[in-house]
């Protein structure tokens, strides 16, 4: 491989011990090369080792040896943290998203909402697996829009495998406070996080304001907020009052021509300017079981919608509207990226069995795509990054990943086929075996 690659790869080289270490960048440049699913014998089969014997220690690599996917991740996240500019916030977006699997050997697996397939008037179940997903918003140099690179996957069993299994069940809100928890121990610095409905819980706000975490979501319209609780009268007995009158509901104050209503230009979905009307405050959130949090809300009026209302809510009460509304909008970003490691990385086309290659190979899938962006930033020094044009699509004017993908796979084919000859200033012929490699990869391109 270039040396670029290899010197962002070698990062990890401590994890792993050197024979494993081997295997493992034979397998990730198979995975940068392969197109379709992502299986081992897909993997060697594009680097023209179809014929070795030993292909099982490469299958070992995700169900055998011994190495940390947490550890990567970390290390995943210091090469992720040096690719934003200077100022630019560490903004970390969580999500679960859903893998389609079946099979009697699959433990983890169970019934959950297909987001894909379902509607507002449908609900679509399916079998698979869940995994949270923790991704950083980078500005890129060849796109407009911040994108969502992951750093860290989780394996979210479901309730009846961890009866099955004799285990106390987590929740989603449960395996997120466990990731904010490692996040923040690993950056030890303030940082935000944004997370969809789901993630809109008193417990995880609590623990994000504990650990100096900006958590930001939406709420929801019959959300329970109080106003702060009146003094208390010096020698009044009895409990003091935790919070103070109900205020009215999300609904009517959307409805209410009267409330103090603000203009203000935001950049909304699709990177557009868009003049929006808001009302905001301070108050506190409330629920029984657990201290009131004091939390900013935000409800938002869209002219080109007025019939919807969205309301969004800081843990940070001294953050600026336009800043919790723009980070919001941010996490439709992570949406995209769990398409596109669909579409280009094969996530669901891997067949593992055992219980280690499954909590395994998803993560380094998902880490791929943004080790990817790391090294196509690092190339693209030295290399020209340019989208893909033809006569019938001319207007592409931003690289997307598939463009990416396509610029690491040049170089890589490049530097072992096209490369020049260290004894001469000609270039290095092809072997039988390497044209016989790329006819076979020509053909099977479909």
């Amino acid at each position: 491989m270039p040396d670029t690659i290899i010197t962002i790869l070698s990062a990890f080289a401590p994890l792993m011990s050197s024979a494993t270490w081997l295997k493992a960048t034979t397998l990730i440049k198979g995975a940068l090369l392969c197109r379709g699913p992502r299986r081992i014998t897909s993997l060697l089969r594009v680097l023209g080792l179809s014929n070795e014997p030993r292909f099982e220690k490469y299958h070992r690599v995700l169900n055998r040896d011994k190495w940390s996917c947490v550890l990567c991740a970390k290390i995943l996240l210091g090469l992720l943290i040096a690719l934003l500019p200077s100022g630019f916030p560490v903004i970390v977006l969580v999500d679960e998203t859903l893998e389609r699997r079946k099979g009697k050997q699959i433990k983890a697996k169970g019934y959950y909402r297909d987001a894909v397939r379902s509607t507002q008037k449908k609900v679509v179940k399916c079998l698979g697996l869940k995994w949270i997903c923790m991704t950083l918003v980078v500005p890129l140099p060849w796109n407009k829009r911040p994108w969502a690179l992951p750093f860290l996957t989780v394996l979210a069993p479901s309730k009846q495998a961890n009866e099955k299994q004799g285990r106390s069940h987590r929740t989603t809100v449960d395996w997120t406070i466990t990731m904010v928890k490692l996040v923040t121990r690993w950056l030890k610095r303030s940082w935000i996080l944004v997370g969809d409905g789901a993630y809109a819980c008193i417990e995880l706000g609590h623990r994000c304001r504990k650990l100096n975490v900006t958590l930001i979501s939406r709420l929801r319209l019959d959300a329970c907020l109080y106003e702060f609780p009146e003094p208390t009268p010096k020698g009044k007995r009895g409990r003091k009052r935790v919070k103070g009158k109900r205020i009215c509901s999300f609904k009517d104050l959307a409805q209410d021509a009267s409330q103090h209503w603000i203009e203000a230009d935001v950049k909304w979905y699709g990177g557009q300017l868009l003049r929006i009307r808001y009302l905001t405050g301070v108050h506190l959130w409330y629920k029984a079981g657990e201290k009131p949090l004091p939390i900013r809300w935000v409800v938002v009026i869209n002219p080109n919608q007025p019939d919807r209302t969205d309301v969004f809510f800081s843990t940070d009460t001294n953050l600026l509207v336009t800043d919790i509304i723009r980070c919001f909008v941010l996490r439709w970003n992570i949406e995209v990226t769990f398409e596109e490691v669909r579409e280009h990385l094969g996530v669901e086309t891997q067949r593992q069995w055992s219980d280690k290659a499954i909590g395994r190979t998803t993560p380094v899938l998902m880490g791929l795509y943004s080790l990817a962006c790391v090294i196509a930033k690092e190339m693209r020094q030295s290399t020209l990054l340019q989208p893909a044009l033809t006569s019938w699509y001319d207007k592409k004017d931003q690289a997307t990943f598939s463009d990416v993908i396509a610029f690491i796979r040049r170089t890589i084919w490049a530097e072992k086929y096209f490369s020049n000859s260290s004894m001469s200033d000609g270039f290095i012929k092809l072997t039988p075996n390497d044209a016989d490699t790329l006819i076979n990869q020509l053909a099977m391109a479909a």
